[in-house]
């Protein structure tokens, strides 16, 4: 299998070399796993695109690859546009901060590797229910948005918007993605419930940041996300 990690980045000059470091030192070889990284910046200010360069050609047998927007399109699009230039059997989701672990990256694929998953989430409340750092109002954000996609879809998940999202590559491509912004959680979850894709789950590690770390996601954008998940069953989703 080879898989094709995708990390959307805006202005993550603080954390995407110790992102790229992270995902790089994941043992996938022992899983018979391959790996490719791709990064889209989505038109950042800062030094994000010159530290993912650096990066590579630091290491130059990471697999790691760098797109541009010129500006800002939004996460849905950044990950689209990676996810254009994926040769891998399967992709998955990779925020450029660091509130997800990558060394989870072995728990998710097994699945995948084990039974022939489609589609594996990982889950920040199978681990613990009140997800380290998280606050109160992303906390029922997150349970707003979970009951509603398991209410209309009868889907049986604990965590509709987490950032690691493991689908196979022709599956995710065939969902036809039209996001944007932040809404790629709900438009993936509510395109594979109306698809009746099943979705496996595991226990992840996660520890919040805040605003003032470069949080970007505001608990306001769960109502743009719970809309996404409503219109796509009642079919004014495109």
């Amino acid at each position: 299998m080879k898989l094709s990690i995708l990390i959307p980045a805006y202005q993550e000059e603080r954390s995407i070399t110790e992102v790229l470091a992270r995902v790089t030192a994941v043992d996938l070889a022992t899983l018979g796993v391959d790996r490719e990284i791709i990064v889209c910046d989505d038109g950042s200010r800062d030094a994000t695109a010159a530290r993912v360069e650096a990066f590579a050609a630091e290491h130059p047998d990471a697999g790691v690859r760098l797109v541009r927007h010129p500006e800002n399109r939004g996460k849905g699009r950044a990950i689209r546009t990676a996810l254009e230039h994926a040769d891998g059997d399967y992709v998955l989701i990779q925020d450029a901060d660091l509130e997800y672990e990558p060394s989870d990256y072995p728990a998710l694929l097994r699945p995948a590797l084990e039974r022939g998953a489609e589609v594996v989430y990982g889950s920040r409340f199978k681990a613990r229910a009140y997800p380290q750092g998280m606050a109160p109002a992303n906390f029922l954000a997150n349970k707003l948005l979970t009951t509603a996609a398991n209410v209309l879809y009868r889907s049986h998940i604990t965590d509709e918007a987490t950032c690691f999202k493991l689908l196979r590559t022709d599956l995710i491509r065939g969902l036809d993605l039209t996001c944007e912004r932040f809404e790629f959680c709900p438009e993936v979850t509510a395109k594979l419930g109306l698809r009746k894709v099943a979705i496996a789950e595991v226990p992840i590690a996660y520890v919040a940041r805040d605003v003032a770390n470069g949080k970007k996601v505001r608990w306001t954008d769960g109502f743009e996300a719970l809309w996404v998940l409503v219109k796509h069953r009642i079919g004014r989703g495109s």
